[in-house]
């Protein structure tokens, strides 16, 4: 990878009159796509198609949805424990299966009152089953509006709460078109793996030179028990030790506000759809 330090500063006016800073950006390196792979494939990720490291695929995960609708066998169809980060609101009206595809849209709850602090919606899937170490693979088309797009997995439970963003970006904004943002949460430990009770993150953000909402790219992570990988197109952009994520954690597609990347709705645009063309996840024997 080539090595990239760029800082900006932006401050921008939204359409419901907020004035926001939007934080300096650090880019720590820039993504080399011209190392893209191919897909010779579906059967491995896209990153390891000759499958040297034995992936098996698992079926009782993956998911094409090439269905008429949700599976909700493998699905909740919302969130069943977060209604959302106001003013956006995760209603079910706003996931649908088309042309095997999954589509999350905003505002398709037409005239429905909303909660107190929600002005607009969107949607929301998470898994049943949660699931420890392995790799993890979707191709996404991210939402060309104001809202974050993503492809994530997580565990808020009694004892534990992490977070893994597998995709979190907001290109829908122009000013954002080319950040492709990595990010690794601890919230909260049991008292004998650590005793964290204030959360810290690390994240990290690149640069990618094409713009990230204007074609399908495929989004990768590969979890064990000393790393966590993450991947784009194929490409390796950031490894890191894996000091605290060693719990089972669900994943999650969904879009939301969040005022960190600008992105809060603007109702000129409320035509924005977000698009997961699959979701699969492989074992092998350094992941079991």
């Amino acid at each position: 990878m080539r090595y990239l330090t760029l800082i900006f500063l932006f401050t921008i006016t939204v359409s419901l009159g907020q004035d926001l800073t939007i934080p300096p950006k650090n880019y720590v390196d820039s993504v080399l796509i011209e190392n893209r792979k191919e897909r010779i494939t579906a059967e491995y990720p896209l990153s390891d198609q000759k499958n040297t490291n034995k992936w098996k695929l698992q079926k009782n995960l993956s998911d094409e949805f090439s269905e008429n609708t949700l599976n909700t066998k493998r699905w909740y169809p919302n969130n069943p424990k977060w209604k959302g980060r106001p003013p956006t609101y995760f209603h079910g009206s706003n996931v649908s299966l088309e042309k095997g595809e999954l589509v999350i849209r905003v505002n398709q709850h037409k005239n429905e009152k909303l909660p107190k602090d929600f002005t607009h919606t969107t949607g929301f899937i998470k898994s049943k089953e949660k699931v420890l170490y392995g790799y993890f693979e979707a191709e996404l088309k991210l939402m060309d509006a104001p809202w974050v797009s993503g492809f994530w997995m997580t565990n808020v439970g009694k004892d534990w709460w992490t977070e893994i963003d597998i995709c979190e970006n907001a290109p829908g904004l122009e000013y954002n078109r080319n950040d492709l943002n990595s990010n690794i949460h601890v919230f909260k430990t049991p008292k004998n793996k650590g005793n964290i009770t204030k959360h810290f993150s690390r994240t990290k953000k690149y640069y990618f030179p094409e713009e990230l909402q204007a074609d399908y790219h495929v989004w990768g992570l590969e979890w064990n028990k000393e790393y966590i990988r993450f991947y784009i197109d194929g490409i390796l952009f950031r490894e890191a030790k894996n000091t605290h994520w060693h719990q089972p954690l669900e994943i999650n597609f969904n879009c939301e506000s969040n005022k960190w990347f600008g992105a809060l709705p603007d109702n000129t645009r409320l035509d924005g759809e977000y698009h997961v063309k699959y979701f699969r996840a492989w074992k092998n024997k350094e992941t079991k």
